[in-house]
């Protein structure tokens, strides 16, 4: 019925009469709505605010941090015409024309290639990030500036039976070769106002702790001083966990990387934790570059793109492992997942440790003896739940048919196998939105209406509980949120109805109020 606060830590739970009989003020502004814990968006990537500064041209409507929904783009034609616009609005013509959200899996028989952002500008560089962020689609100009021709030999430069590039830039290395997009993208990610942005759409989902999952470089002081002066101000609206990824920044040197962590650590402050890693071990199922068992893809595609080297995983996991360092790793396809898993065995029999919590970041397909190697492990899941309603029917008809599409994100085979539970949006891959996660994984609803896997539906009870406290617990900050409970932080999420009160069809369209972050009110903007 009430809780006590002070100095931003909740001290007591129980009735207004038990509470007001210690004493203090009695603030009623929410006893017409619902207090839950703050949401804990345990993976996400905060450059997602600074993407907002080049034009969205993805297949689903959009609300950017200003409030502005961007209509989305229902086929190749309407996208080249938001490109067109965009052009009109750049002076230079040799400036490069950047956007994001291309997803063209939705695109039925059409694969966007060069040729088509050529119809845009024959002489203007575009580049255009897919809504994966793992592959990327340049114009002829923006390979010819970058260089990239038929003797362009980097795995990922897609070529066409002519043996010339398509167009297509799939995964990190690749995209990088076109630097005068790539990096011009990187560079407004990575402005402080990105994460100004970034924090504010945060916010406008009930969001109090988000989790930036290794884009960041915070092995590197200076990176983390700067987050500092941004996170830390009282103005910025949530907490942040950032995670350091060996592949996007450091010293290159696995150990001195691990050693600096561990001393950042100890410099964490109330609203930045620095101490945990990422490691991305293959790319994107609806972008056909992760890695998967047999049968692997439909249609004898090929299979996708390793970004460790298999034999390079157990290395890079020792070496954070032995100091005390939580690793989470991105496995998108399940034969990562074989590859994530014999490593930690090999590590944790060498360097045997307790309560590690390394975690599988999407597991997307992963299997039930997945699952049961993961609990024997003590590894925890955070499962991608969007996936149905984004991209299910594209993974029935396109990538890995009606059988595996019914079994990916399988929250309740882990849960049942006792698997520590968490769920996602990776935004910006995904609108951040707790909520919505929470409505996939209830319902397993496909963006056509059809239900994906009955099974696995979990209650809301327990989708409630991993957008939470089960986030909280891969974190290591359960001891501090994700529950309303004495001794913790002050953090609420504000909710205009109750989610076990409304049908679970519903849970996504509840209106989120605001946050309360240490106490402190912060309405979400209209």
């Amino acid at each position: 019925e009430a809780v006590a606060v002070s100095n931003g830590i909740i001290t007591a739970v129980g009735s207004l009469d038990e509470l007001t009989a210690a004493g203090g003020s009695v603030d009623n502004r929410f006893t017409d709505r619902v207090l839950l814990p703050g949401f804990v968006e345990a993976h996400c990537h905060s450059f997602g605010g600074g993407l907002w500064d080049f034009p969205y041209c993805g297949w689903f409507d959009r609300r950017g941090p200003d409030g502005r929904v961007w209509p989305g783009c229902r086929s190749i034609d309407e996208m080249l015409a938001r490109l067109g616009e965009a052009q009109a609005l750049i002076d230079d013509p040799d400036q490069p024309l950047i956007a994001w959200g291309l997803d063209p899996i939705y695109f039925d028989a059409e694969r966007l290639v060069a040729t088509h952002l050529d119809r845009v500008s024959a002489r203007r560089p575009i580049f255009v990030i897919h809504a994966s962020l793992h592959l990327a689609t340049v114009n002829t100009a923006m390979l010819k500036l970058a260089g990239i021709g038929a003797d362009t030999l980097m795995e990922g430069v897609d070529k066409g039976p002519d043996g010339r590039p398509t167009g297509e830039l799939q995964e990190f290395p690749a995209m990088t070769l076109a630097s005068a997009g790539f990096g011009r993208l990187v560079g407004a990610m990575t402005d402080p106002a990105a994460l100004v942005n970034f924090g504010r759409l945060a916010r406008n989902a009930g969001v109090t702790t988000l989790t930036d999952l290794g884009s960041m470089g915070v092995a590197d002081r200076s990176v983390v001083e700067r987050l500092r002066a941004t996170i830390d101000d009282p103005a910025f609206p949530v907490r942040v966990s950032a995670f350091h990824n060996p592949g996007f920044g450091g010293s290159g040197d696995f150990e001195t990387d691990a050693a600096m962590l561990v001393e950042l650590a100890g410099e964490s402050t109330d609203k930045l934790r620095i101490g945990h890693v990422k490691v991305v071990l293959d790319g994107s199922i609806q972008g056909f570059t992760a890695r998967l068992r047999p049968p692997g893809y439909l249609g004898d595609r090929p299979n996708g793109i390793w970004l460790v080297p298999p034999e390079q995983v157990e290395s890079q996991l020792a070496a954070f492992h032995r100091v005390g360092l939580t690793v989470h790793a991105h496995c998108n396809g399940d034969e990562s997942v074989d590859v994530f898993l014999d490593a930690v065995e090999k590590v944790l029999a060498d360097h045997p440790r307790w309560d590690h919590r390394h975690t599988v970041q999407h597991c997307q397909l992963t299997t039930p003896g997945q699952y049961r190697r993961m609990k024997a492990l003590g590894l925890c899941a955070n499962v991608f739940s969007n996936h149905i309603w984004y991209w299910g029917e594209q993974h029935c008809s396109d990538t890995v048919g009606y059988d595996r599409a019914c079994r990916m994100n399988s929250a309740a085979t882990a849960l049942r196998l006792g698997v520590p539970l968490s769920m996602h949006s990776d935004s910006p891959v995904t609108p951040i939105g707790p909520l919505h996660v929470a409505w996939c994984a209830v319902n397993r609803i496909s963006s056509a209406g059809r239900v994906l896997g009955a099974e696995e539906r979990i209650s809301v009870d327990d989708a409630m509980g991993a957008i939470t406290i089960g986030a909280a617990y891969q974190l290591k900050l359960d001891d501090e949120i994700g529950s309303i409970s004495p001794g913790k932080r002050a953090d609420f999420a504000v909710l205009d109805d109750d989610p076990w009160e409304v049908r679970p069809e519903e849970l996504r369209d509840i209106n989120v109020w605001g946050t309360v972050l240490g106490g402190v009110v912060q309405s979400a903007d209209g």
